[in-house]
């Protein structure tokens, strides 16, 4: 079974929120390394999925295509082709780009697929 899956952002705080107001998270109180300047924070989603977020001082950002080797996108069930439409236009009305869909895909998912904190994508399905 999967403990958590972890992401480096580089606005810790900023991606906590976009978790928390969008996805429903909660948060705990945050961690700090005085000595390596790691911060980072767990978040906890609906049925118990956990997902790290950290930060450090000096990371390099490289960009992220979105076809490439590794993790592609964080997807979230929100429980209806409804909550996907009405999420995917709140996230659009935030300044969040909006990749693909709302659509039903060729394997069936009903789905869209944004550019979330620091281009990662988020994909969003019922």
């Amino acid at each position: 079974m999967i403990e958590h899956i972890a992401m480096y952002v580089n606005d810790l705080e900023a991606a906590k929120d976009f978790f928390v107001r969008f996805f429903g998270a909660s948060s705990n109180d945050g961690y700090h390394n005085r000595t390596t300047g790691f911060r980072s924070y767990f978040l906890t989603f609906d049925g118990g999925a956990r997902l790290e977020i950290m930060t450090r001082p000096e990371m390099t950002d490289l960009p992220k295509p979105g076809s490439r080797t590794g993790y592609a996108h964080i997807a979230f069930s929100v429980g209806s082709r409804e909550r996907v439409d009405s999420l995917t236009d709140e996230l659009r009305a935030s300044g969040y780009e909006v990749i693909s869909g709302p659509r039903t895909t060729g394997d069936g998912y009903y789905e869209s697929c944004i550019v979330g904190v620091d281009g990662n994508q988020v994909e969003i399905t019922v």
